[in-house]
């Protein structure tokens, strides 16, 4: 499955806005937000092992900010 969502970093002083997660740049300054989409329930064993990955992917992301 794809993340998708409202991503929000700061890079090179510019609020870059973007929806998927994969286009998120390697570097970065800071993470502004970080808002999945959430699939409609009644949810299937495979939504929620992959709801279960976005706190990873955000501190992955928190982890590749070079503000922290």
């Amino acid at each position: 499955m794809i993340l998708t969502g409202e991503f929000v970093v700061l890079k090179d002083k510019k609020i870059c806005k973007f929806t998927k997660y994969s286009d998120i740049p390697e570097s970065f300054e800071q993470v502004i937000s970080f808002i999945p989409d959430y699939p409609e329930g009644p949810h299937t064993q495979e939504e929620h092992n992959f709801m279960e990955t976005f706190n990873s992917k955000l501190q992955e992301l928190l982890s590749r900010a070079s503000g922290n």
